[in-house]
Formats: C-alpha cells, sequence, structure tokens
C-alpha cells in the first residue's frame, strides 16, 4: 500500500510510530496506556483512531510534542514522506539563560540534610 492510497483513519499508536514520534510501536502504546497521548484533548488508547486534521499531544522523554495529523498512515515510510504526513505545531522551549537552575550538587556529597532538602524545596517553590 502506497502512502497516497493510505486510509483517511488509522491506530493513534501506529501512527505515531509510523511518523517517526517513537522508536518502536510499543513504545508508543506504552504511552498511550501510561497517559501520555491525547488526542483532540483526550487521553488516548492504543486503538485511538486519528484522522486528518486532529491533534496529538505526546509527552514523553523530551519536551512536550504538539502535531497535527495531515494524513493518516499504518506503515512506516520514509523519513521525508513521514514528515509530510503532519504538521509540528510544539511550543518553543525558552532559552537555556532564561530557565531556573535546580539545586545541584557535588558528585559523592552524600546524601542531603534535612536543611538541604529545605532550601531545594525552596527554590522548587514548594
Amino acid at each position: 500500500m502506497s502512502p497516497d492510497s493510505a486510509s483517511p483513519r488509522a491506530r493513534v499508536d501506529s501512527w505515531m510510530w509510523a511518523v517517526r514520534l517513537f522508536k518502536t510501536r510499543a513504545q508508543a502504546a506504552a504511552a498511550c496506556r501510561g497517559g501520555h497521548v491525547r488526542v483532540n484533548g483526550e487521553r488516548a488508547k492504543p486503538a485511538t483512531p486519528v484522522r486528518p486534521g486532529d491533534e496529538v499531544h505526546v509527552r514523553g522523554e523530551g519536551p512536550e510534542r504538539v502535531v497535527e495529523v495531515v494524513r493518516g498512515i499504518a506503515k512506516r515510510v520514509s523519513a521525508v514522506t513521514a514528515a509530510e504526513c503532519f504538521v509540528d505545531r510544539s511550543p518553543v522551549p525558552p532559552p537555556e539563560d532564561q530557565t531556573a537552575i535546580a539545586g545541584a550538587r557535588e558528585r559523592g556529597a552524600g546524601r542531603p540534610t534535612k536543611r538541604d532538602r529545605r532550601q531545594i524545596a525552596r527554590l522548587r517553590g514548594h
């Protein structure tokens, strides 16, 4: 089946694998089961169908990805063809100089004391 004759509907786990948002379909399905994938604002199961125009939010190892489905495909295709199947609407990450530096400890410093833990919590805004 060529990518042009692909059905307009596809399972969200196989679609995310086919467009290379995940390395394996099992990882995509696990992300769905873990609640890290939303389709049009609703939590998605691995078998949730996606259609052109749907918005898929993926939280994972890196920053959150927000993509709009342009074409539904179920089989893995070339990277160039996969890039044509979605529009990336992910928010731009803030510059590194504007991100807060978390309390870093020197390696081998041991477990933080109660005072250290309070200072770390204060830094994180707890």
